[in-house]
């Protein structure tokens, strides 16, 4: 049924592009947080090191410090958690799709050794109206040339969020765009067991007020440190030791 709805929205583009042009009329575009956006944080050798990599999350866009950002709070909550030492970076890109994320950023990026690799991608393939055979494709071939480039990473993926709870959505244009990304959702699940990669569960959003930035589609610090703490498990997953 809902490979169904999903077709259906076809039907809805032109209210789509109708609210969809009004949102965007209404809501100041907002820039990547300015700070660093590499960082070492000190604890016990080895390191571990972790990329976060992606769209305008992975870019903190709608905060003003990194610091306060997803990669830098989840590294934060590793260094806690495992007391090791780790190193950072965040590689986010403004409206960057899975397809761009392939063709144009991985292979600019160096082949430092990435020990955990966090993938925020799908939110714009989601709005802008990407087919799901195109997503398969694009996040796909993503999925192949990360493990190409760093076969021993643990790669977690980040699920496309809940539309629906974004203020600044429109009930309508929300409903349309929920509807098609989770069919993006369900075929990112399946590429990610298929091609070696580990999906996280959605993020569960409780306080939309608290959790969203001033633009109502960006998460706020407090947003972030909830995604990242929402990651925390996933990433670490295979690196904590068996309770007894």
């Amino acid at each position: 049924m809902s490979r169904i709805a999903a077709l259906l929205t076809w039907f809805a583009l032109p209210a789509y592009v109708w609210q969809g042009l009004g949102v965007r009329r209404r809501t100041t575009r907002m820039l990547p947080a300015s700070g660093p956006v590499m960082h070492e944080i000190t604890g016990k050798k080895p390191p571990l090191s972790l990329l976060v990599l992606g769209d305008s999350s992975a870019a903190s866009v709608g905060i003003g410090r990194s610091e306060d950002g997803l990669a830098a709070q989840l590294a934060t909550l590793i260094s806690e958690k495992t007391g090791q030492a780790v190193r950072w970076r965040a590689a986010g890109f403004n409206s960057a799709t899975s397809g761009q994320i392939r063709d144009h950023v991985l292979p600019n990026l160096s082949a430092d050794a990435w020990t955990h690799i966090v993938l925020c991608i799908g939110t714009n393939d989601t709005k802008n109206f990407h087919s799901v055979p195109r997503f398969k494709r694009e996040f796909g071939g993503l999925l192949y040339a990360l493990r190409a480039k760093w076969p021993e990473a643990r790669v977690v993926w980040s699920p496309v969020l809940e539309f629906t709870r974004a203020p600044a959505m429109p009930p309508l244009l929300g409903k349309i765009l929920e509807i098609r990304a989770q069919e993006v959702n369900r075929m990112g699940t399946r590429l990610c067991y298929e091609r070696g990669a580990v999906p996280a569960s959605r993020l569960p959003i409780t306080n939309p007020q608290a959790g969203f930035a001033s633009d109502g589609f960006h998460a706020s610090a407090a947003g972030y440190r909830a995604w990242a703490e929402h990651l925390l498990r996933f990433v670490l997953e295979d690196d904590e030791t068996p309770s007894a």
